[in-house]
């Protein structure tokens, strides 16, 4: 799962203009999730209609399959395959087999015994693919319902992690194309290792520090795109020991905190968001000679370079 360039440039736009940039990703999450569930009704409908005279658990036969992909097994038992390794330390075909089909077998009779002990409400799923149709009872329908949350809540996870690893450092060249801050007084190296990487061939969606550089020393930067209030912020510093933070949105007490602890931080979604940037380069000592302004012309022309399109 990726994030296109196209939606990082975006992203990185709205970060610069101080406005929400979560609606990018809220639309690809929707365009996912939609394109799945017309996928996974397909696949209901198929899977109905191959048991349809057979008196078993249809739905468990062919949609838990051992013989499918270990994280479709986990979705389509209601769990995700997170959640799987979380309970057991692991996410082997074996352990998720044995959790899905246990939490299937606990799902289906707890549906069966909320069915049982509500009978004035009734539910059917209707679902009609070209001339074809199949009807889900009330406990077929609550199953395919909670296998599609639980897909929804796995892309969700995944897509905010994409954002974060594909925007995080494209973000921070921006800002120091913006400020003309020469090669020499930045630097992403790629984790596990001490040489700083070739941003030509850079792969932004591994793991990666970025370092601003004043002669000898070297200050690395921390970028979270996160909500208000998120108390993750100082602890990150902490444990990174990182000298510059730079975040969506920042609170009272977060910026308190990264005071405290002598950090450089920027807000971008305040009063001069970006612009800040430029005090982090003063009180650090980091040569600059760009004022920070842009036009959507000279963007394009940064973002060519930054993803070599």
């Amino acid at each position: 799962m990726t994030i296109t360039e196209q939606v990082a440039k975006r992203i990185i736009i709205n970060l610069l203009k101080g406005k929400d940039y979560r609606i990018e990703i809220v639309t690809l999450l929707n365009a996912a999730f939609l394109q799945y569930a017309i996928d996974f009704f397909k696949k209901v409908v198929d899977a109905k209609l191959k048991n349809e005279n057979i008196n078993i658990d249809w739905y468990k036969k062919e949609l838990l399959s051992n013989n499918l992909p270990s994280e479709e097994i986990s979705i389509n038992a209601g769990l995700s395959k997170k959640t799987i390794s979380n309970m057991y330390n692991s996410a082997s075909k074996e352990i998720v087999i044995e959790a899905s089909n246990l939490h299937y077998e606990q799902l289906y009779n707890a549906i069966s015994s909320l069915v049982d002990d509500d009978n004035d409400f009734n539910l059917t799923l209707n679902i009609k693919m070209n001339s074809v149709s199949v009807e889900l009872n009330i406990s077929e329908s609550l199953i395919v319902i909670n296998s599609l949350a639980v897909k929804r809540a796995a892309l969700r996870g995944g897509f905010w992690s994409s954002a974060g690893k594909r925007v995080e450092k494209p973000l921070m060249l921006t800002l120091c194309k913006l400020y003309r801050v020469s090669e020499i007084n930045y630097s992403i190296k790629l984790k596990n290792t001490k040489s700083p990487s070739d941003i030509s061939n850079l792969d932004f969606e591994r793991e990666i520090d970025f370092y601003l550089i004043n002669g000898e020393s070297e200050y690395k930067c921390e970028i979270k795109l996160m909500g208000k209030g998120n108390p993750e912020s100082a602890d990150a510093v902490i444990a990174r020991d990182s000298r510059i933070f730079v975040a969506d949105k920042l609170s009272d007490s977060n910026k308190n905190q990264l005071n405290s602890l002598g950090v450089e931080w920027v807000e971008l979604r305040s009063e001069n968001g970006y612009r800040k940037f430029q005090r982090v380069l003063e009180n650090l000592d980091i040569p600059f000679d760009g004022n920070g302004d842009f036009t959507e012309e000279y963007l394009e022309q940064i973002f060519s370079e930054i993803f070599k399109l």
